[in-house]
């Protein structure tokens, strides 16, 4: 049960309260794939410069990666450098070099184009919507995108998430998209547009799922020290998906257990809040199955009245 994961391998240079990485493995392929990892399967695809370290694909491949649609290039690899506030509520992006990225035109390796699972990370709809026709039959696909795209391709957007089982979005694009206010509004709108299921991603505050007149709410989990949010978003998105994956999760054609998609919920806040832990990727080096069974398990015990 294979997870084909689309998007950015990128390098960052990060900067909080807590000190700097100048240059550490990132973009959202990356973080969704090392996230849904400890789930599935999975197989990404990316693309990469000469100067990507072979410690870095290691990194990926020790984690049951498959990275045989991580295409090589001559040039550089997309690198994005940003500064996070006091609080690490807001962020100022200080370098955004797409570099190789900006000729990104995924094409799937014939190993990965009947998997069942297809997860697309943040890239222009159009690249989005041509992956997924690459894809034979999937029992599952969804994705992530962003305010650029909703305002400047809203159109293809449109036409691309028509072909969604879900959409993972933070709540601000939710508001953007629908032109509602009001998030159950606006939640009823979007599933209109296309997605079965929405989950609507609110950060340190937690997330929200949306399927047909049904709800589920979580918060984020407490942690005792957030030492840099890059790529917690992403690591919810590997989480939820990784979860379905392992689980045998059909939202398009199956009946679907609502305790299930709740506990995909959890796994993606769970998996989130990980990330927060250490810079970048690095708190995956050590993670393990076990602490993130004992912190769902935390989950249920804090929600539970």
């Amino acid at each position: 049960m294979s997870l084909v994961v689309v998007g950015s391998v990128a390098y960052d240079g990060i900067e909080t309260p807590h000190g700097k990485r100048d240059r550490i493995l990132g973009g959202a392929c990356t973080y969704i794939a090392l996230s849904a990892s400890y789930f599935t399967p999975v197989k990404i695809v990316g693309i990469v410069g000469e100067d990507f370290a072979e410690s870095d694909v290691t990194i990926l491949k020790d984690r049951n990666i498959d990275v045989a649609g991580l295409e090589r290039v001559v040039g550089k690899t997309f690198f994005w450098k940003g500064v996070y506030s006091q609080d690490m509520n807001d962020r100022e992006t200080l370098v955004t070099d797409l570099n190789v990225f900006a000729d990104f035109n995924p094409k799937l390796p014939e190993s990965y184009r009947d998997q069942p699972y297809l997860m697309l990370g943040n890239i222009q709809p159009g690249l989005q919507r041509a992956v997924r026709h690459q894809m034979k039959e999937p029992r599952l696909v969804g994705g992530d995108t962003m305010n650029f795209w909703i305002t400047g391709s809203r159109e293809e957007l449109l036409e691309t998430i028509k072909e969604w089982d879900f959409l993972l979005i933070n709540d601000s694009e939710a508001r953007l998209l629908s032109a509602e206010t009001n998030l159950k509004k606006a939640a009823k709108k979007i599933m209109a547009m296309g997605p079965s299921t929405l989950v609507i991603k609110r950060g340190e505050y937690g997330a929200m799922l949306f399927r047909g007149d049904d709800y589920f709410i979580v918060p984020g989990y407490l942690l005792d020290e957030v030492f840099d949010p890059t790529g917690a978003g992403d690591c919810f998105a590997g989480g939820f998906v990784g979860y379905l994956a392992e689980q045998g999760i059909d939202l398009a054609r199956g009946h679907i257990d609502r305790r299930e998609l709740s506990r995909a919920v959890i796994h993606g806040s769970v998996m989130g809040s990980f990330c927060c832990e250490k810079f970048g990727p690095e708190r995956f080096y050590s993670l393990t199955r076990a602490e993130i069974d004992a912190r769902f398990q935390e989950f249920k015990k804090f929600t539970d009245f």
